[in-house]
């Protein structure tokens, strides 16, 4: 991903945006990213995709819990090496 600081893009915004049309681009201030452009289609399609949700033991809530239990009960009960 080509990388231009915010001083960049004030001074030769234009071929910046024309990259940014075409790929990523990050805009850094002092070294450290803090903004990407990318094209619209790309955004599109990352926002399209299914949002995952990810929990801690003590986040979980119950019936995120509940499935979780039934689906490890149905592989122990699979398991043919399990006595």
């Amino acid at each position: 991903m080509k990388s231009f600081s915010f001083s960049d893009l004030i001074r030769a915004s234009g071929p910046i945006l024309d990259t940014a049309q075409k790929e990523p681009v990050a805009l850094t201030k002092r070294g450290k990213e803090r903004l990407v452009l990318l094209p619209a289609e790309e955004y599109h399609r990352l926002a399209a995709r299914p949002q995952i949700k990810a929990y801690s033991v003590d986040d979980l809530p119950p019936d995120v819990a509940d499935e979780l239990l039934a689906e490890l009960r149905a592989i122990i009960d699979e398991d043919p090496e399990r006595p």
